[in-house]
């Protein structure tokens, strides 16, 4: 069967089916009115032994009814030949009706019983708590277990396989994009995953072919970079000044691009640093504030991770820092808060609108009129933000106390502290 409605469907209907019968097959066991006038019958012939002759006194008639009572634990009324009470023991029955027929039900939880003396006995229904028997009970362990052991294969098989799928598309999610699942079986859950591996393959063929084709662009602009510069420097003499230092300027600006789109390449390829070491953020973020002249104030905090993209971050944040933040100098903070380490950028400058302190983290994303200064190529806050996920962290930009801007790093501490 290879519609998987069809297998549920047809499971439940099977079990539905031996709980039917089963109930049926209780009931039928529980109670057989023929085998029930039997057994009424049975119990006359037995009392007409038992009970004192219908000559007997009425009080040793009486004592033995009371006997019978407590040892039975029901009702008990007998009757003459003319429906006459003789004895009673126990609650009141509902009187004899002459004109009904014998082993029949009266009025209430009563039967009468007509003995081959010619008296009757009415006996009720059993009193105190009712108790299954054995058999009951081995029976419904039986459904139980039937119902318990039909449904798990299934149960078990198709939650195994949704849960082999989530995990391939978790991983998928996080950037694996070599994640496949196992196909079993033809039902939807097996075409659910021939369409997760095609279309996670089809995905990772593009990203890998997007990814080489910036790696291929990024190699090939550096040829004629190298050509320029070249001949920049053999034409000094016949170049005007001014124009040859834009012509360098805007030749480095290229490079630094260039230089850039690769290493956002190289970032999403790997997921995990390559070459990690203890680092003292302290430190660092010192060492690269001193190139602008800039103090460093917190305490020192330890992490795991690669020394050469964590001092990039640290530089794209207080270049980007000096470049908006007007001629008040930055101001950098490195703590420890909350079980993380903390690495904090602030400028002065105008600060940025809420609804675009996300999207400056976009790929060549740029505020208004920083695209016309020719400030910045929009990659160095996304590179910031690739390498502080790339070491497990996050980065983000809020308002800062003041005015300006505040740009947060954080990250896992590692496990030696300073």
């Amino acid at each position: 069967m290879k519609r998987l409605y069809l297998q549920i469907y047809v499971t439940i209907v099977a079990i539905l089916l031996i709980v039917t019968l089963a109930i049926a097959g209780l009931g039928r066991m529980a109670f057989d009115e023929h085998r029930f006038d039997d057994m009424l019958a049975f119990a006359g012939e037995l009392a007409v032994h038992v009970l004192p002759p219908p000559d007997a006194p009425l009080v040793r008639q009486e004592e033995t009814l009371v006997q019978l009572q407590r040892r039975l634990r029901v009702d008990l009324a007998l009757y003459d030949r003319t429906g006459k009470l003789v004895a009673q023991a126990g609650r009141r029955l509902p009187p004899l009706e002459m004109d009904t027929p014998s082993s029949v039900r009266l009025h209430g939880k009563a039967w009468m019983v007509p003995l081959s003396d010619g008296r009757f006995l009415v006996t009720g229904m059993m009193r105190g708590p009712w108790r299954p028997g054995p058999w009951l009970l081995v029976a419904l362990a039986a459904i139980a277990v039937a119902v318990a052991i039909g449904a798990w294969p299934l149960t078990k098989r198709l939650t195994r396989r949704l849960e082999r799928l989530r995990v391939g598309v978790e991983q998928l999610g996080e950037g694996d994009l070599a994640a496949r699942v196992k196909v079993e079986g033809k039902d939807e859950i097996a075409a659910l995953a021939r369409s997760f591996n095609n279309s996670a393959g089809r995905i990772e063929d593009l990203v890998q072919s997007h990814k080489m084709l910036l790696a291929n662009a990024s190699h090939e602009l550096r040829t004629p970079l190298t050509r320029i510069n070249m001949a920049l420097a053999l034409a000094q003499d016949g170049t005007d000044p001014r124009q040859r230092e834009q012509i360098k300027a805007d030749i480095a600006e290229l490079d630094q691009l260039i230089e850039e789109i690769l290493l956002a390449s190289r970032l999403d390829a790997v997921r995990a640093p390559e070459r990690t070491e203890d680092i003292d953020l302290l430190a660092l973020a010192a060492e690269e504030a001193a190139r602008d002249g800039i103090g460093v104030e917190g305490e020192s905090v330890t992490v795991r991770g690669e020394r050469a993209l964590l001092r990039r971050a640290l530089r794209n944040l207080i270049g980007n820092a000096r470049r908006y933040g007007g001629e008040a100098m930055p101001e950098v903070t490195v703590d420890r808060r909350g079980g993380t380490a903390r690495i904090m950028v602030r400028d002065h400058g105008p600060g940025i609108p809420e609804g675009e302190r996300e999207r400056i983290f976009e790929p060549f994303y740029r505020l208004a009129g920083s695209a016309e200064t020719g400030r910045g190529s929009g990659l160095g806050l996304t590179l910031v933000r690739q390498i502080a996920r790339h070491h497990g962290g996050q980065v983000a930009c809020s308002a800062a106390t003041g005015g300006g801007s505040l740009f947060t790093i954080t990250l896992p501490p590692s496990e030696s502290r300073s």
